[in-house]
């Protein structure tokens, strides 16, 4: 594979080439009330080359290795046609010359666990989820593990074969009792084996639990709180709200946001240090190097409360005068590489969770993260349970609780930021330009923030 893909863009004729294989192999197990809705096992393989000639991009996809250099020169044509119609050339920053092999250590191989295993396994959750109670009317387990394998040469002399592991579990429940219904969910990701799939009694049990409890929980009256975020909520808020508007090719689009999006601005307390972290071992979608061949970097999208960096892909990184931060990434061997989010979070401040709700005398405590949505700035939120918090203690259960704003309001109303952080990769993924669901990790720690929305009754 080395050298077929090697010589064949050495042998392009355009600016620039690349190519990029992947061969994926993946199975499913999910379950819905007592149903065995997916018991499968599937391999596919695939690639994308691009060819740059004058500015422009031609892109092609393959499914046979064979096919690479018929495919370079379908791309050469199409970028040269592109060419003569292009008004805003493009660039790629300078890059060093990679030559990698990655692959990744797996505690317990989930391509040696038979498939009935793995359906006892999920089935013995899903057990544990419906006879929780006979207030559980339904239930949804799933688990999936993939492993991709990717091969990436460019014209420049990059060669680069890495290994991407993934396992995911979903475990969710459905409560009801005299027309109300509630629900619950928790999920894991990673970058792993098997292990990861096994011993999830206590969180099955917790679903169920929860969801019973929610049937009993009031709804949150609605108002302005000082509220705090569990890690989870707060690492999707950071996420959701405020990383997407740091991907580089989103700002080269948006001229008002790029306005905003000033490097060197003030966006929070001195205590806000924003990361987006390049290679993570063991977190989900992690690989060393992106899918331009760039190694994966840190970049502090904020520090100490200013703005300090953004995302970029080679092409983003050339227009802005920038240096590549290897976040250029594809879903899969049918897409190009687009700038996207790897790991990002909240770096943990000194609070102890005590310290954070000591004082409020009535706000709400915001757990989980069960969806939402962005607007440019404008940000909605809700979350999967609360707890009041009155008298600086924790009381009782609240549903219903939908967080809005805007996301740099937010940022500059963060009145403490805790100490006990978490990285935590579920079992869903990231979504943009039509590409989903992308394997990510975000974390934070408790994070304190004044004067929050919360729509309710």
């Amino acid at each position: 594979m080395e050298t077929q893909l090697k010589e064949a863009v050495r042998s392009c004729p355009a600016d620039y080439a690349e190519v990029r294989w992947e061969e994926v192999e993946r199975s499913c197990v999910a379950f819905q009330r007592d149903q065995l809705m997916a018991l499968e096992r599937s391999r596919e393989a695939g690639g994308t080359v691009r060819a740059l000639v004058g500015g422009a991009w031609g892109t092609a996809v393959f499914t046979d290795p064979e096919e690479v250099p018929r495919k370079l020169s379908e791309a050469t044509k199409l970028a040269r046609a592109a060419a003569r119609k292009v008004r805003d050339p493009i660039r790629l920053a300078q890059v060093p010359v990679v030559r990698d092999v990655f692959r990744p250590r797996l505690e317990r191989d989930f391509r040696q666990v038979s498939l009935e295993e793995k359906r006892r396994l999920m089935e013995n959750y899903n057990r544990i989820i419906l006879d929780y109670s006979p207030q559980i009317a339904a239930s949804s387990v799933r688990y999936t593990d993939s492993l991709r394998r990717i091969y990436y040469a460019n014209s420049e002399g990059t060669y680069i074969e890495q290994a991407i592991p993934d396992v995911t579990v979903l475990l969710a429940a459905v409560a009801r009792r005299n027309g109300d219904v509630q629900q619950a969910f928790e999920s894991v990701g990673e970058a792993a084996g098997y292990e990861l799939a096994l011993g999830l009694e206590e969180k099955a049990e917790e679903v169920a639990r929860r969801a019973v409890d929610l049937l009993s929980a009031k709804p949150v009256k609605g108002g302005r709180y000082t509220v705090v975020l569990d890690q989870e909520l707060a690492g999707v808020f950071i996420h959701e709200a405020f990383g997407h508007i740091c991907e580089a090719d989103f700002l080269l689009r948006n001229e008002p946001m790029r306005k905003v999006m000033q490097l060197g601005r003030r966006f929070g307390v001195e205590a806000l240090n924003v990361v987006e972290e390049g290679y993570l071992p063991g977190r989900r979608g992690n690989a060393p190097y992106d899918d331009e061949g760039v190694k994966r970097r840190k970049v502090y999208l904020i520090k100490e409360g200013v703005l300090s960096g953004l995302m970029h892909s080679r092409a983003t990184a050339a227009k802005t005068g920038m240096e590549p931060t290897g976040n250029a990434r594809a879903v899969s061997w049918e897409h190009e590489p687009i700038v996207r989010m790897r790991n990002t979070y909240i770096e943990p401040g000194e609070a102890s969770f005590e310290e954070l709700i000591s004082g409020i005398d009535h706000g709400v405590y915001a757990k989980g993260a069960f969806g939402g949505q962005t607007e440019l700035e404008q940000f909605t939120f809700s979350a999967a349970y609360a707890y009041e918090i009155k008298g600086g203690e924790l009381g009782e259960m609240l549903r219903d609780v939908v967080l809005t704003g805007n996301v740099f309001d937010t940022l500059r109303s963060i009145e403490a930021i805790g100490n006990d952080f978490v990285l935590k990769g579920g079992a869903g993924g990231c979504g943009k330009g039509g590409q989903a669901p992308l394997p990510v990790t975000d974390g934070a720690p408790h994070v304190r923030i004044r004067d929050v929305i919360i729509g309710g009754r």
